[in-house]
């Protein structure tokens, strides 16, 4: 099933909570977006909220099923220095996870992909919490680790996790 997708969506009061509930049900499935479960939406809220407040420059792809339903989500960060201008940072890439296992990450990323080229980019970078596979997920479409920081995440005590880098080159033509 293919999602609607919608760039720069206006952040009204609805969309803020629907990616906040969204946010929240990602991190208590383990999702690796900056929390660490449990988590309810008042924890979430206010990361959220910074994450809106900094909208323009930076830019918001939102993805909805098939009767309206929001289940992806992807900020692309604007680094605010003129020398990174020709690269974003994609920030909180999350699909809803009753959605997951149906191609909707494999989709957002691509949308984003087109976008960045629409938009004349010469790469994509991301970061993820190291230990949850994500390397592979994001290798299929592209990515290529950059960079590895050795435990610079602390989870809880005891658990550190490396802050794995990704890039994507958009200077070769798509494939």
């Amino acid at each position: 099933m293919s999602l609607r997708f919608v760039l720069d969506p206006e952040p009204t009061p609805e969309l803020r909570e629907e990616v906040v509930a969204l946010w929240t049900e990602v991190s208590n499935a383990g999702g690796a977006v900056g929390f660490v479960p449990p988590v309810t939406a008042q924890d979430v809220r206010p990361v959220a909220e910074r994450q809106f407040a900094a909208l323009d420059p930076d830019r918001l792809l939102v993805g909805y099923e098939p009767g309206g339903r929001l289940v992806a989500v992807v900020f692309f960060e604007d680094q605010r220095f003129r020398l990174m201008d020709h690269w974003r940072l994609l920030k909180r890439v999350m699909v809803h996870p009753k959605s997951q296992g149906r191609g909707h990450g494999a989709q957002l990323l691509a949308e984003a992909e087109r976008v960045a080229r629409e938009w004349g980019l010469a790469g994509l970078k991301l970061t993820l919490r190291g230990g949850h596979g994500l390397e592979r997920f994001y290798g299929r479409s592209g990515y290529v680790e950059v960079g590895r920081v050795p435990g610079a995440i602390r989870v809880a005590p005891g658990d550190d996790r490396d802050d794995v880098t990704m890039w994507l080159d958009l200077r070769a033509p798509a494939v």
